[in-house]
């Protein structure tokens, strides 16, 4: 389909989440940012999370200080345009604050040392908080949209795998050592468990070993509450409310990066809702690049001749791109597939992404 396709325009009006994806330098964050503006200028009450380490999403909005709370975005839009920066630590923290079964229980996990290291730094940790987020932003009354910005493609992954990953470890038999009484482990374990113990102990010293079983303990009768919370975040994401564009440029390494993504989404069963390449060389003209280098040849030394070997370069190049995305429009069909051209400047303010917007919407 062509960029002036309405198909994105009623993904924007009529979907509650759309979530951006593909590997990095594509353009991903402007694009989430352009369709929560949008939504806004359609009348929406729209919020685009970042949990981009770059931070590339305050700069493209023009403001400093976007925090893990919604902040409001001054603009010429009858709806709403918030902006949120993800902070892993303090949603683990609200996390913890909700599922305790009483104040002190999440003070101790709060002031365990163990947990301070692991809330911000563990494996998935940033994936799954970012699913948190999601789901508080969806069932936020505020809102009408939520449009999130994931990491680069491979690690969208574990975006998608965050919600399973966490059943699966909460149902793990070494999860259920760990919680086991601390002067009960090596009564309760058998011998390979104890031996494993051991030997992390030996590796991260006793006191490290001392604050996880603390933590483990601290986090006892937590388990049911973030096992069904990751079940409703499963269906979320899979929900027909629930859109996935996938972003990505015309380069080669970018299109295979984005054909794996598209193949891990129909592994999962969900469907791509929209394919935007940012970045594309325009065709100037129609005549085919070996007809234009002909032409310059019959002109050579002449300025016009300098031209159509300029014109000729342009649309090799504008082919190329066409060949690199024409397996990948197959793959993602029937979602609208929508082009946006190099720009003269880059997007750094809500003017740029006004225009990369009308490219998006088909009013260039």
């Amino acid at each position: 389909m062509s960029a002036t396709s309405p198909g994105l325009a009623e993904l924007v009006l009529e979907r509650k989440i759309m979530i951006c994806s593909g590997s990095g330098g594509v353009g991903k964050t402007t694009t989430a940012a352009v369709l929560a503006m949008e939504a806004a200028q359609r009348g929406r009450r729209a919020v685009v999370v970042t949990i981009d380490p770059a931070k590339r999403l305050a700069d493209a909005l023009g403001l400093d200080g976007i925090g893990n709370q919604p902040k409001r975005i001054d603009g010429p839009w009858p709806g709403e345009l918030w902006a949120v920066m993800l902070d892993t630590k303090s949603t683990f923290d609200d996390l913890v604050t909700r599922y305790s079964t009483e104040p002190e229980q999440s003070e101790r996990i709060l002031a365990n040392r163990f947990y301070k290291n692991i809330s911000g730094a563990l494996s998935g940790t940033q994936e799954y908080m970012a699913m948190e987020k999601l789901y508080d932003l969806h069932a936020d009354e505020g809102f009408d949209l939520v449009v999130v910005d994931t990491p680069p493609s491979r690690n969208a992954l574990d975006f998608l795998e965050a919600p399973k990953r966490l059943t699966r470890f909460l149902d793990h038999r070494l999860y259920r050592v760990l919680m086991a009484p601390t002067r009960g482990v090596m009564k309760a374990v058998n011998v390979a468990a104890q031996a494993f113990i051991r030997s992390v102990s030996k590796v991260v010293g006793g006191e490290v070993f001392d604050d996880a079983i603390a933590f483990f303990q601290a986090f006892d009768g937590m388990e049911q509450g973030f096992k069904e919370r990751a079940e409703l975040v499963l269906d979320l994401l899979t929900s027909p409310a629930t859109a996935f564009v996938l972003v990505a440029s015309p380069n080669r390494d970018t299109v295979a990066e984005a054909r794996f993504f598209a193949e891990k989404l129909a592994e999962a069963d969900i469907p791509v809702a929209a394919l935007v390449v940012n970045r594309m060389h325009p065709h100037f003209t129609k005549a085919l690049p070996e007809s234009l280098r002909a032409r310059a040849e019959t002109l050579a030394g002449t300025d016009l001749g300098g031209l159509y070997r300029n014109l000729a370069d342009f649309a090799l190049v504008a082919d190329r791109e066409e060949g690199h995305l024409a397996g990948l429009a197959e793959q993602v069909a029937p979602a609208p597939v929508i082009r946006v051209p190099f720009l003269q400047t880059d997007v750094h303010d809500l003017t740029g992404l006004g225009l990369v917007g009308d490219h998006l919407f088909g009013r260039a």
